[in-house]
C-alpha cells in the first residue's frame, strides 16, 4: 500500500474557498494512486480567537479544559475539507485524536505522541476512503484531550508518517518552502531546494518560523523526510533530509533571527562551585528555556558576571524568580530586552576554517557591536542590539553570498 500523508497548516484552510483547494490538492494525489492520510490545522486564527476567549474568563483557566478548548478549531476544518470531497465524489471521514486513537504522555499544552493505533485507519484506506485526521491533538492515559503546543500538527502529521511507514510526509503551507533568511525581509533570499534535518533544526530553533522545532526533532529520529510547499502555487518547495542526501557548495546554508529575546546578567556572583546551577534550576524547573550563557571571572577570582538569554515574555517570572532564590548572592540584577539573536547556520562550516573571522569581520564593517556569542558545530549565534537586526541579516546574506 502506497501511503502518503498531506498537512495543510491554518493559511491553507483559512476560508471556504481556500478548502476548496485543498480538496483539489488531496484529489490529485488520489488520483496518483495513493492512499492519502490528510491532516489539518485549525482555520487561520481560530486557535488565537479561542485562546482570548479563556483568557477572558480566567487567568488560571485549567489546563486539561484550554486544551478541551482549543482542539475544537481542528475538528471544524476536518468536517468541513471531508465534506467537501464526499461532495466531490470521494469517500471521506473527519476523525479527532481520540476516535483512532493517538496515544499521548506528559503535561497539557505540551505532549508528545507515544502511540498511534492504526486499524481503524487502516481499515478505512482499504476501503478506497480519505481519513482527514485532525492535528495538534491526541489522547491521555486517563482518556483526556491533550495538545501538543506550537507547531502540533506538523508533530501530527510526522508521526502519522511513521506509524503508517508512509512514503511522503508533505507539509503544505502559505510559503514556498524554507529560505536562506526571512524573504519578507530581505527580498535577494533564496528558496533552499535540500537542508538537512540538523540545519533545519538549528533554523528553527532560532527563529524560522517555517516549522517548530520539535517537529523536525521527531522527523530527524525516526528518518522521515519532510517536503515543505506551498498550497497556493503549484511549485516544487523544500526537501528537509539526511544530510548524506543533499549536494551543495555553499558553506552556510541561511540566516535566523529572533527579536523576542531578552539578556539578563547577574553582576558580582559569588563565584563558588554549584552557584551556576543554583541559579538554573528554578528557572529549568518553571519552563523557562535558556539559551546563551556567558560566564566573566573576575581579577581576584571571587566573583564572577553571568549573562544569559530568555524569551522576552519570560522576564518578568525569570526577574521574581532570581530575586527569591536565596541559595545565590549577587550584587545587581540587569535586564535588556532591547537586543536581537543573529545565527549562520550550514554544515560547510564543520570542514571551513576563517566562518566565524569572515561573519565578525561583516558586522564590524557595519559598526555592529556583538554583545554575547555562542557556536555549535553547524552554528554561530551573536547578541546585538535590536535595532541593528535588518542590516546585520543584510551584511551576512551578502558575505555569504546566499542570493544565488
Amino acid at each position: 500500500m502506497k501511503i502518503i500523508v498531506l498537512k495543510f497548516g491554518g493559511t491553507s484552510v483559512g476560508t471556504v474557498e481556500r478548502i476548496k483547494n485543498v480538496a483539489r490538492i488531496i484529489s490529485k494525489y488520489s488520483k496518483q494512486k495513493y492512499k492519502v492520510i490528510v491532516v489539518s490545522s485549525a482555520m487561520g486564527g481560530v486557535t488565537n480567537d479561542l485562546i482570548k476567549k479563556s483568557k477572558l474568563l480566567s487567568n488560571d483557566f485549567s489546563l486539561s479544559e484550554y486544551d478541551v478548548l482549543v482542539s475544537s478549531g481542528e475538528q471544524m476544518s476536518c468536517a468541513l475539507i471531508a465534506g467537501r470531497l464526499n461532495h466531490m465524489g470521494y469517500k471521506s471521514q473527519s476523525w479527532m485524536g481520540w476516535q483512532i486513537p493517538i496515544l499521548t504522555e506528559g503535561r497539557h499544552g505540551s505532549s508528545r505522541i507515544i502511540q498511534i493505533y492504526k486499524k481503524k485507519i487502516m481499515d478505512f484506506l482499504k476501503s478506497g476512503g480519505i481519513p482527514i485526521i485532525s492535528g495538534f491533538q491526541g489522547i491521555s492515559l486517563d482518556k483526556r484531550i491533550t495538545t501538543l503546543g506550537r507547531g502540533g500538527s506538523d508533530a501530527s502529521a510526522i508521526m502519522l508518517a511513521k506509524f503508517f511507514k508512509a512514503e511522503k510526509c508533505i507539509i503544505f503551507t502559505d510559503v514556498e518552502g524554507v529560505y536562506t533568511t526571512d524573504p519578507n525581509m530581505i527580498k535577494s533570499a533564496k528558496k533552499i531546494s535540500s537542508i538537512s534535518y540538523e540545519e533545519m533544526l538549528e533554523m528553527a530553533s532560532l527563529g524560522a518560523k517555517v516549522m517548530q522545532p520539535i517537529s523536525i526533532q521527531d522527523a530527524r529520529l525516526n528518518r522521515i523526510d519532510i517536503d515543505v510547499k506551498s498550497s497556493f502555487k503549484n511549485k516544487a518547495g523544500t526537501l528537509i533530509t539526511k544530510r548524506k542526501n543533499i549536494s551543495r557548495n555553499k558553506i552556510i546554508t541561511g540566516i535566523s533571527f529572533t527579536k523576542n529575546d531578552a539578556k539578563v546578567t547577574l553582576v558580582g556572583v559569588k563565584d563558588k562551585p554549584g552557584v551556576a546551577a543554583s541559579i538554573f534550576k528554578p528557572l529549568s524547573q518553571n519552563y523557562i528555556n535558556v539559551d546563551m550563557v556567558v560566564q566573566n571571572i573576575s581579577a581576584n577570582g571571587r566573583e564572577t558576571d553571568l549573562t544569559f538569554t530568555i524569551k522576552s515574555e519570560d522576564i518578568k517570572k525569570t526577574k521574581k524568580l532570581i530575586k527569591n532564590n536565596r541559595n545565590i548572592d549577587f550584587r545587581n540584577l540587569l535586564i535588556n530586552k532591547n537586543v536581537s539573536k543573529i545565527s549562520i547556520i550550514g554544515v560547510g562550516m564543520i570542514t571551513t576554517p576563517g566562518v566565524t573571522f569572515r561573519m565578525f569581520q561583516a558586522l564590524a564593517k557595519k559598526n555592529i557591536n556583538i554583545q554575547v556569542i555562542s557556536t555549535s558545530e553547524i552554528k554561530i549565534s551573536v547578541l546585538i542590539n535590536k535595532e541593528n537586526t535588518n542590516k546585520a541579516v543584510s551584511v551576512l546574506h551578502k558575505e555569504f553570498k546566499l542570493y544565488n
